[in-house]
Formats: structure tokens, C-alpha cells, sequence
């Protein structure tokens, strides 16, 4: 299973429809925040795409509607997704792990700090794609994804 994860795209409708588009064999599709208009304009053009897409609001999706955290089982594992800003995880991710770990969660998805982050915590893996549209990390650009096997879990942030 392959599940594409894009956070903080804030407007650039371009980013997000190059890493979607590169992308459209995967299984779900993951938008972390702070970018609802500009999808919701892709689904609009696309919208045979949008089942596979699970989005949560971030801090500059105002008057949103939609939920600021979701999890989804994924076979014998489940997602935590969140825009992140909730959480405190510009100065840690404490409070997000152990969110995750309430939730039975053993995969954990946030944006908001515009920075790169993957790793292996407290049994967790934990992926932050950075900005589709304006990094703050010093990289170009980025998105996520998460390869899910009978021999493990993968996780990539690869440039726009």
C-alpha cells in the first residue's frame, strides 16, 4: 500500500496538482493542512480522485469545516494525521505522540512547522513532509510518502 502525504500548500494549486497528478496509483492521499481551497478546487476538476483523499484543516484553513485530526486502520497498523499546530509540535512532539498512543497509532502524519521531519519514536513512525509550497527548512519543496508491506513500514520525503 502507498499513501502519498502533502501538507501546507497554502494556495499554490501547482504543487499540489504535481505531486497528485505523479501520483495518482496511490491508495490514499493525505493532505496535512493549510491548503483546503486549492484542493478542493483539484477535486473539483478531478474528482474521480477524491475518495482516496483524506484532508485535515490546518490553522490558516479558515471557517473550515473539516475535522483538525483523523485516524484511519491501515491493516495491522493505523494512522494519526493532523495539521500539527494543536499539538505544540513547533517545540516538540510529545504531546503528538501521545495522542497518537491513545489512539492505538503506530503511524503518525503532521505538518505545520514547514520542515522536514521523518523518524522512529516510542514504537511510532513519524513523518512530517515539509511545505509543498514554502519550505522553512532550507530544502526545496517536498512531499511524503509511506510504503506499507508485509515486511514493514517505509517512509520518504522526496522535492516537488
Amino acid at each position: 500500500m502507498r499513501i502519498i502525504v502533502i501538507s501546507d500548500t497554502h494556495g499554490n494549486y501547482d504543487a499540489l496538482r504535481s505531486v497528485i497528478d505523479r501520483n495518482t496509483d496511490a491508495d490514499w492521499i493525505f493532505h496535512l493542512g493549510d491548503g483546503e481551497r486549492e484542493l478542493d478546487t483539484y477535486i473539483a476538476k478531478n474528482p474521480v480522485i477524491a475518495p482516496k483523499i483524506i484532508f485535515v484543516a490546518g490553522n490558516c484553513d479558515y471557517g473550515s469545516t473539516c475535522p483538525g485530526t483523523f485516524v484511519l486502520p491501515v491493516g495491522e497498523h493505523k494512522i494519526f494525521a493532523t495539521h500539527g499546530y494543536r499539538f505544540g509540535v513547533n517545540s516538540s512532539l510529545e504531546t503528538l505522540k501521545k495522542m497518537a498512543e491513545v489512539n492505538g497509532c503506530d503511524i503518525v502524519l503532521y505538518g505545520h512547522t514547514h520542515a522536514r521531519f521523518q523518524g522512529f519514536q516510542d514504537g511510532m513512525y513519524i513523518l512530517n513532509p515539509g511545505s509543498a509550497s514554502c519550505p522553512r527548512d532550507g530544502n526545496k519543496p517536498s512531499f511524503g510518502h509511506i510504503d506499507i508491506s508485509p515486511a514493514g513500514i517505509v517512509t520518504n520525503i522526496a522535492d516537488i
